[in-house]
């Protein structure tokens, strides 16, 4: 039997829960714009470097976690050739802190948020675009107006992957920020912690239980959005 204790988080719990949800939410945000703007130039747009832009936006979908989170530990860490002049200059550090498992989770999402949303856009018919522009629409109003509302559900699709893609990763994250309590310790590497732990079972056990919860719901109001935003532009069939 499952003692009734074993569904209480405590303090730690709670507080990884809550900064998973933070680092998953400020990666989301911090990608949705430039991965919208990455997907229509891919759908729509043919141009010298496309293939290689291509390769590069899901190069993270391949290469080993550690790789990219490696990288960033080059670019961004206090002696990197950025985060080197960050720190001197304006005192800034992004290794080993919150804001790096943001970014590091938001390089290994954004492949993701790309794909769904580059399929939508492409799926809306041209036929729609042509005849804006033709009417004088300015190819951003178009964009705002037509092509941006009628992909709208891979749009939705990709925020839930990449926030879900958020809360599961680990091996950039553990690479570029550390495993600090508090700090940088999100869901996966506290399981991965207590795994590593004496007695430490249950406690994984509980956060695995969460992290499935989490996902299903991530899934099931993924699946709702998708449903009521494919009513508004009449898509349901």
């Amino acid at each position: 039997m499952i003692d009734s204790s074993f569904f209480v988080l405590s303090h730690a719990e709670i507080q990884t829960l809550v900064l998973s949800v933070k680092v998953a939410t400020f990666c989301t945000l911090l990608i949705c714009v430039p991965a919208t703007a990455v997907a229509w130039l891919l759908a729509k747009k043919e141009f010298v470097g496309k293939s290689l832009l291509d390769g590069l936006v899901h190069i993270p979908l391949i290469l080993p976690p550690v790789v990219p989170g490696f990288l960033l530990l080059l670019l961004f860490g206090n002696q990197g050739l950025i985060g080197k002049w960050l720190h001197e200059t304006f005192g800034i550090t992004i290794a080993f802190t919150w804001f790096g498992a943001v970014i590091a989770s938001a390089v290994m999402a954004f492949p993701l948020i790309v794909r769904s949303i580059r399929l939508a856009i492409s799926q809306v018919d041209a036929k729609l675009e042509v005849a804006a522009q033709s009417l004088g629409a300015h190819p951003f109003k178009v964009f705002l107006t037509i092509t941006l509302p009628m992909a709208i559900p891979g749009v939705i699709t990709g925020l839930i992957l990449a926030f879900s893609r958020s809360l599961g990763e680990f091996g950039a994250t553990i690479t570029f920020v550390g495993n600090i309590e508090g700090e940088t310790r999100t869901l996966p590497l506290a399981i991965y912690t207590y795994t590593q732990t004496p007695s430490g079972d249950l406690v994984a056990m509980r956060l695995v239980l969460l992290s499935v919860l989490i996902a299903l719901s991530a899934i099931v109001l993924s699946n709702f959005l998708e449903r009521k935003a494919a009513q508004k532009i009449g898509c349901v069939q």
